[in-house]
């Protein structure tokens, strides 16, 4: 009997080495099989997402804008065309400091008062704070600015720059 050789094909000989299939990486892992509704769904969420968030958003209601509120500063000559374009003037010094000298028009409220009347400020006017030197109205304005008072700022320097800067106060009670 004849040597019978086997009728297999042999499978060519290769010098690379086929990696575990653990490690071979899928036509769908690597993007190019991508379902085709998912072409059109991720961005669709992202724009639906999108429109979420702005609606959100406008509920809400507009937020503080720079026309809203002021700087928390200014100086004497700013509140003073402030104050004649119709400014609400607060003065938040004692009733005694008040008498020597104080801006005609304005209204006196001691900062030691003001948080039991606060009521008494205006909420749609722009509100200017001066006090003797400075300090009591940035307390002042502080104090409004936390009862959602945004339109309050104090004037640097107090009466005493507005004195020295030549702007007319009143000098008797």
């Amino acid at each position: 009997m004849a040597n019978k050789k086997s009728t297999k094909a042999k499978k060519p000989v290769s010098h690379q080495k086929t990696p575990p299939k653990s490690a071979q990486v899928s036509k769908t892992q690597t993007g190019q099989n991508i379902k085709p509704y998912l072409k059109w769904a991720i961005p669709l969420a992202v724009v639906l997402f999108a429109v979420i968030i702005g609606v959100i958003l406008l509920q809400k209601g507009p937020s503080a804008t720079a026309a809203d509120t002021l700087p928390a500063n200014i100086g004497v000559s700013d509140a003073y065309q402030r104050f004649t374009d119709g400014a609400f003037l607060l003065d938040v010094r004692t009733p005694e400091e008040w008498n020597e000298s104080h801006v005609d028009g304005a209204v006196l409220i001691p900062l030691s008062e003001l948080d039991a009347r606060v009521n008494e400020i205006p909420t749609d006017q722009d509100i200017l704070i001066i006090c003797r030197s400075g300090n009591r109205s940035a307390q002042a304005r502080d104090l409004l600015r936390g009862y959602g008072l945004k339109r309050t700022t104090s004037i640097n320097g107090g009466i005493n720059s507005w004195i020295a800067s030549g702007l007319p106060v009143v000098t008797s009670p």
